[in-house]
């Protein structure tokens, strides 16, 4: 169950960064301008065509799974930039100053604390088939464990 969990998170992950990536590349994502005012330092065009082509390879690795831990980490690291909204336009992400209260774009923003947390259980999953560091043990492979023999004074660890 665990292995399928882990698939179906990066495979639904890695397709929400491909869709969003590819409408900003097209120019036609509903966030554009939000994203250009966040950042008006940059030109918008080429932001536009880099986060979207950042996005789309960040979903293809997703999707192949390879040094996930890694792609999973640089994924997160670009959700937690989608908060300078919060920072740079406040008056477009709460209603009236009040942070209690989102708009549209703030529940836009907000809604990746859940993206974030996906990368984090994929860096989990990703960590937990890791080869042991250092002689640490593996608790899945029932090193380091309490035994499931022996009488209730056997306290001896495997």
């Amino acid at each position: 169950m665990t292995a399928r969990a882990v698939t179906l998170l990066r495979g639904s992950l890695g397709l929400v960064f491909v869709w969003f990536g590819a409408l900003k590349v097209a120019d036609v994502t509903p966030v554009a301008d939000l994203v250009a005012r966040t950042v008006p330092w940059l030109d918008r065009d080429l932001l536009l065509v880099s986060l979207g082509s950042a996005e789309i390879a960040l979903g293809a690795a997703l999707w192949l799974g390879r040094r996930l831990r890694w792609v999973a980490a640089v994924a997160l690291a670009h959700l937690l930039g989608t908060f300078l909204v919060l920072v740079v336009q406040p008056q477009a992400a709460f209603q009236a100053g009040n942070p209690l209260l989102l708009t549209t774009e703030g529940e836009f923003v907000v809604k990746n604390l859940v993206l974030i947390t996906a990368c984090l259980v994929l860096m989990s999953a990703d960590q937990s088939h890791a080869a042991p560091a250092h002689g640490r043990a593996r608790l899945d492979q029932g090193i380091g464990t309490w035994p499931t023999t022996g009488g209730p004074g056997n306290r001896e660890l495997r």
